[in-house]
């Protein structure tokens, strides 16, 4: 984490990104236990905090709540896997895993990881276009 202003967005943007690569991680390890039996899938958790962090203050201005969440609790906010277990297994071997859904949430966690990474980029040039270099 930068510990500067400038950096606010780009440290929450590197937040989610690790957020983004640890179910692309998680998704992986499903797919490749889709035939182990009695195996729960698994899944992170990150978003909903982030989301929770961010309508803390309701009627202040995003730069604002970025400028809190990098001051009071960035550290706080972590990406967690956990495993699934309310989602219902039609197995007899009891894995919960539908390889279908499985390949349908990496396609669309790599659209959002790369959507990150396109954002940091952004505020990189951003910055270095008010430096002038």
């Amino acid at each position: 984490m930068i510990n500067s202003d400038v950096y606010n967005y780009i440290n929450v943007l590197d937040k989610a990104a690790d957020g983004a690569w640890l179910r692309n991680q998680a998704i992986a390890h499903n797919i490749a236990n889709a035939d182990t039996p009695g195996y729960k899938r698994q899944d992170v958790s990150f978003e909903e905090e982030l989301k929770h962090a961010l309508k803390a203050s309701r009627y202040v201005s995003l730069d604002t709540k970025v400028d809190n969440i990098n001051k009071d609790g960035l550290s706080k906010i972590n990406p967690r896997t956990y495993s699934d277990y309310r989602g219902y297994s039609y197995r007899i071997d009891g894995n919960n895993v539908d390889i279908d859904t499985e390949n349908v949430e990496l396609a669309s966690n790599q659209i959002t990881y790369n959507a990150i990474t396109q954002s940091i980029n952004n505020q990189f040039s951003n910055i270095k276009a008010v430096l002038g270099k």
